[in-house]
């Protein structure tokens, strides 16, 4: 099996290609200050980035881990992820509470992707 790295630093990967599936670093928003509405926009902007550099789009994505740093922010990252999520072909998905990397975090995705003509 072919392995192969986007953007490889020397901590990690912005994605892994193997197996026909894509596995994304986490995905994490750019304002630390902001609310959870943005901070989640900001993450799927980001996730929808990654997925098209790999030629594909959030209709191939297979499942999301959302981590929230409060789970009090549930409702609001569900609000954003109800108006991104493509409705015909919605991932699996599981939602966690946990402490996050940065003060300020409130909301990180995992996400795993069908590479589009591989599989």
């Amino acid at each position: 099996m072919t392995v192969q790295r986007l953007d490889p630093g020397p901590r990690m990967s912005e994605a892994v290609c193997a197996g026909g599936l894509a596995f994304f670093a986490g995905q994490v928003p750019d304002d630390l200050t902001a609310d959870i509405t943005v901070q989640t926009r900001q993450v799927l902007d980001n996730v929808d980035a990654v997925a098209a550099r790999l030629g594909g789009s959030k209709a191939d994505i297979a499942s999301v881990q959302v981590w929230l740093a409060d789970m009090a922010d549930f409702q609001g990252m569900n609000a954003v992820w109800d108006a991104w999520v493509d409705k015909a072909n919605p991932p699996a998905r599981a939602t966690g509470g946990v402490a996050l990397a940065r003060p300020g975090m409130r909301v990180e995705m995992i996400v795993v992707m069908a590479l589009p003509g591989r599989g």
